[in-house]
């Protein structure tokens, strides 16, 4: 497995896998820009990653796919830092497998890879957050050294978040 930054090349996967992943209610390319204009949206990418010209409420993040011979199976987003809001529902490692890409270990791949480049980014203690009903993240957080700090209820009485710390 790559992990590496989109690029001209990516467009068609990258936009299959968001039109797969929304059909989830999961915003995998987190912007509807990328659909008008492929290059401004590559260059968006950059100047977050770069912490330029950022949107309000916005920090600095990284966003990377993650490709296996040549197909595109899942992206990850690492925040450099966190707001209050990412503090709650976010934390700094958000990441996501394409639906035929599942059940291969794939997001435990790809969550190994993006602890290593929070460490490069000297983030030395992760969040990581995910859905209380979602097994899969969760076994993939807890099996990449993630420690339970709470259960949050968000959204509503039945919407409940797991907080996760990582050192990395």
């Amino acid at each position: 497995m790559e992990l590496r930054l989109l690029s001209e090349s990516d467009k068609d996967q990258a936009l299959l896998a968001h039109k797969e992943l929304a059909a989830e209610q999961f915003d995998f390319l987190l912007s509807d820009d990328a659909a008008v204009d492929w290059t401004e949206f590559l260059k968006k990418a950059e100047d977050i990653r770069q912490g330029q010209n950022l949107p309000e409420e916005h920090v600095p993040a990284t966003f990377l796919i993650a490709e296996v011979d040549g197909d595109l199976v899942g992206r990850v987003s690492i925040r450099h830092k966190l707001t209050p809001v990412l503090r709650t529902v976010g934390g700094h490692i958000g990441y996501a497998v394409r639906p035929q890409f599942r059940r291969r270990g794939y997001a435990q791949q790809m969550l190994k890879h993006a602890l290593v480049e929070a460490k490069r980014l000297r983030i030395d203690d992760v969040l990581v957050t995910c859905d209380a009903d979602n097994l899969g993240s969760k076994t993939t957080i807890e099996r990449c050294g993630g420690v339970l700090e709470a259960r949050r209820a968000v959204g509503g009485p039945t919407a409940t978040t797991l907080r996760y710390w990582i050192t990395t």
